[in-house]
């Protein structure tokens, strides 16, 4: 038995980010924070054409350290408040944290406007021996056309803390406080977000039913003010990115601070609608198995074959490093790194966020994970996609504080394809036809997931913004909307119930991270071809692989993809992870037609 097995689940601990909550050297946090931005203000007067290259390197460097502490602030009433979302000391740290920052950010703006703002010759001059930081400076620029002056941008910075920064915190505010009351084998149980999303995976038809019913029936008794929420959150992003930077249309600003061309974006996006087919087929091929002419959307995650894994914390933690040791050793130890630190939080526990993540927050500090662990073969997927992220972030910690965080398009590129490394390991220790079948049907269930589903958010955000921004969408019409967006996602694979148009509501990176969704579809399919190199080229992909990794933020994800030879400008590229998928789905055929 492996030494791992000894890791429990846990609660993670702060100390190393600033200090606990409460410690005075929290209050030191923002003491640097308020030096650091002091000592940049007053290099304002020094920022002229003929500026010498030495002291712009001097100013590029307190900019760097104005970034880190902002981040360290940033992060700890992040991590704070997401141990218990209901937590009035959080809650009023995060709010005191919300005008710190928007204040800094206000104080130091004019380097950023000062930049955008000069002249070809003198950029071209002050860029020479920046290293690092090049592509931080070239994407300042990048959004030149779309900034406005330092009155109207210290505007902009101050309204969201009250105004769009305010409503997220009340959509998290309502959203993880809810529960579910659902009548399982006869009881009824009063449920978290987590727990009752175990339920939607249940072997029993009848309890997948009623825990979506529960849901759905919680977010429309709430959906008038979760709706209106939205529409709060839609109009500051059309007034501020359409109205006063004039950018092209609303999902543009998420392109381009992903520094994704709009045609790339519009040609992943139309792959995946094109490819919506094959998930018909599979969904035909489950209803199948699930002994149904078709499958209702209760049913989409339905557990395929007996193979019901109780999987111990200690156990998953053995599972996923041993995996990711087998593919690169440096990898592994960097995981390592996230539990020998105390920076997971897996317990299960009402008001804390019900999701999972990975917050990367400065490159000198090992990364921090929260999930919710509860047991399952999924639990131990997300437990190596969320190290995936972390490990992804260490890769990249030689880099700037302004440079080694990935960009959204290539965030999930670790994660994802931690959960391939342990799929294949399953298959490979897997003879049983029956359990080959459990193990391809939750790959393609997840590839769905993260690929159709997500893809379809984006699809809906792009009716709702035009819809909104135009004036008079009632949340009704909304409903609407998303129910039509449903029915083209599914056809006629499956019978979907009205009760699915409260879904939209329920879905934090619509309010949070406008248009953000399409990265988990990129990212699958992108690991997907990568994957398939690797099953090609073995050994003399890893390091290849592992650069791509270690660029993190610092470079262009276009360059990035182009340096690996993935053109992901075509149409092609992107059909070639949809063959992966459906090579899956032609064996579950297989599997299926052996076993008649």
């Amino acid at each position: 038995m492996s030494a791992h097995t000894a890791y429990e689940s846990s609660r993670w601990s702060l100390a190393d980010l600033i200090a606990e909550p409460g410690s005075p050297a929290v209050e030191e946090a923002f003491k640097t924070l308020e030096d650091t931005v002091c000592a940049l203000e007053a290099k304002r007067e020094r920022l002229t054409d003929d500026i010498l290259v030495e002291e712009f390197h001097e100013i590029l460097s307190m900019g760097e350290r104005v970034g880190y502490a902002i981040r360290r602030i940033n992060a700890f009433s992040y991590l704070w408040l997401s141990e218990c979302s209901t937590n009035a000391e959080a809650l009023a740290f995060r709010n005191r944290v919300d005008a710190t920052l928007a204040d800094a950010q206000n104080r130091t703006l004019f380097f950023e406007l000062w930049w955008k703002g000069l002249g070809e010759e003198s950029v071209s001059r002050l860029s020479t021996q920046v290293g690092d930081l090049t592509y931080y400076l070239a994407s300042l620029r990048r959004f030149a056309p779309y900034t406005l002056s330092e009155g109207e941008e210290k505007v902009v910075n101050l309204k969201d803390v009250n105004g769009v920064n305010g409503h997220n915190t009340l959509y998290d505010m309502m959203t993880n406080d809810f529960t579910y009351e659902v009548r399982i084998d006869g009881e009824v149980k009063t449920l978290t977000r987590t727990e009752i999303a175990m339920y939607t995976r249940s072997k029993h038809p009848e309890q997948r039913a009623a825990a979506y019913e529960a849901m759905n029936a919680v977010f429309a008794e709430h959906g008038n003010v979760l709706g209106q929420i939205y529409t709060y959150v839609v109009g500051d992003w059309f007034a501020e990115n359409i109205t006063l930077r004039g950018m092209d249309s609303p999902i543009s600003a998420r392109n381009l601070i992903n520094d994704l061309p709009d045609d790339v974006v519009g040609t992943l996006l139309g792959s995946c609608r094109t490819n919506r087919t094959l998930f018909h087929r599979y969904f035909q091929l489950k209803a199948a198995w699930c002994g149904m002419d078709r499958l209702r959307r209760y049913d989409v995650y339905a557990p395929v074959g007996s193979l019901e894994k109780t999987v111990e914390f200690g156990e998953a933690v053995d599972q996923v490093l041993s995996t990711v040791r087998a593919f690169s050793p440096k990898m592994a130890k960097l995981a390592e790194r996230v539990l020998a630190e105390n920076h997971l939080d897996s317990e299960v526990r009402k008001g804390k966020d019900t999701g999972a993540f990975c917050f990367g927050v400065v490159p000198d500090k090992t990364p921090w994970v929260l999930v919710n662990y509860n047991k399952r073969l999924d639990d131990v997927s997300t437990l190596g996609h969320e190290l995936g992220h972390a490990i992804h972030s260490m890769l990249a910690s030689e880099h700037s504080v302004l440079t080694f965080r990935s960009s959204l398009p290539l965030a999930e590129t670790a994660s994802n394809f931690i959960e391939i490394l342990l799929l294949k390991r399953w298959l490979r220790e897997e003879e049983d036809p029956e359990n080959r079948r459990t193990l391809l049907a939750k790959f393609v269930d997840d590839a769905f997931a993260s690929i159709l589903r997500q893809s379809y958010f984006v699809l809906f955000e792009l009716e709702a913004h035009d819809a909104i921004s135009k004036g008079g969408t009632t949340i009704d019409q909304l409903c609407e909307l998303y129910l039509d967006n449903l029915k083209e996602q599914f056809g006629d694979a499956l019978d979907l119930s009205d009760d699915f148009k409260w879904e939209w509501t329920s879905i934090p990176h619509n309010y949070q991270v406008p248009f953000y969704c399409y990265a988990y579809a990129f990212g699958l399919l992108l690991v997907l071809a990568l994957y398939r190199e690797y099953e090609r080229t073995g050994e003399d992909f890893v390091p290849k692989y592992l650069r791509v990794l270690s660029y993190g933020g610092s470079k262009a994800p276009l360059e990035i993809l182009d340096e690996a030879g993935f053109d992901i400008r075509s149409a092609e590229f992107w059909q070639g992870g949809f063959d992966v998928i459906g090579e899956m789905v032609e064996e579950l055929e297989k599997l299926t037609a052996g076993s008649n």
